[in-house]
């Protein structure tokens, strides 16, 4: 999906994580150690207001560096899914996934470089049945059909988030009333504007839906697409299954 002129939308996030204290008691942890994040209900999302270095090991080399927006002007996170504490349970380090090629990338940032938050949806797309479920608390809440990538330029399975949010200038065009863009890159469009990203959005090919035609995107009637895009806030996991 080349996005180009999309106007940002705020995200919607639930409240932050609890503190790691139990009754009275301070939490203890072994320094350094690696403990993941999220459940099947709740999952964890890395805000970057001033930009963030990425990582490939805490304090290693440098994976990446991102601005505090990215080209679409939309804010920079990350979707956390583990973190690297200290003696008392503080993060110093979140590993994340991180919104390059290749796709699953992971890298490591900072705490002290993003504010934590919780979504409590989850998006599964599976692309043999064309069919896509958003979860809510671990509840299914919106089915679809769906229209996939074709076989030429097919739609990447794996584990990815929502990296931004997007309104078209134009509600009756390719993307519909809204695009909700994926943290993945289509593995055959590698020449395309901002890379070839994979978004799932309306359409103005209704026709499509339910078929395997599009280059990598998922699309969705545009007006099931209005309804999951008021649900899936940014951070949201998106999890696409062969």
């Amino acid at each position: 999906m080349a996005v180009l002129a999309l106007a940002g939308c705020g995200a919607r996030h639930t409240a932050s994580p609890p503190p790691r204290v139990l009754g009275t008691t301070v939490a203890r942890c072994a320094a350094g150690s690696l403990h993941p994040l999220g459940t099947s209900t709740r999952a964890y999302v890395a805000v970057a207001p001033n930009g963030a270095v990425a990582q490939r090991t805490p304090g290693g080399a440098v994976e990446a560096r991102f601005g505090k927006a990215n080209v679409n002007g939309y804010q920079t996170l990350f979707g956390a899914i583990g973190e690297i504490v200290d003696a008392s349970c503080a993060a110093r380090w979140y590993r994340v996934q991180l919104p390059i090629r290749p796709n699953g990338a992971v890298g490591y940032v900072a705490a002290s470089a993003v504010t934590l938050e919780t979504v409590d949806t989850r998006i599964e797309v599976d692309l043999s049945q064309r069919r896509l479920t958003l979860f809510q608390g671990g509840r299914p809440t919106l089915t679809a059909t769906v229209a996939v990538g074709s076989p030429a330029t097919p739609t990447p399975i794996g584990r990815y988030y929502v990296n931004q949010r997007l309104v078209p200038t134009d509600p009756n065009g390719p993307y519909g009333p809204a695009a909700i863009g994926v943290s993945a890159y289509s593995n055959v469009l590698t020449g395309w504007a901002q890379g070839g990203p994979i978004g799932i959005h309306g359409t103005n090919e209704p026709w499509s839906i339910g078929k395997n035609v599009s280059n990598g995107c998922v699309r969705l009637p545009n007006a099931t697409l209005s309804k999951l895009f008021k649900l899936a806030v940014a951070g949201t996991p998106v999890i696409i299954h062969p």
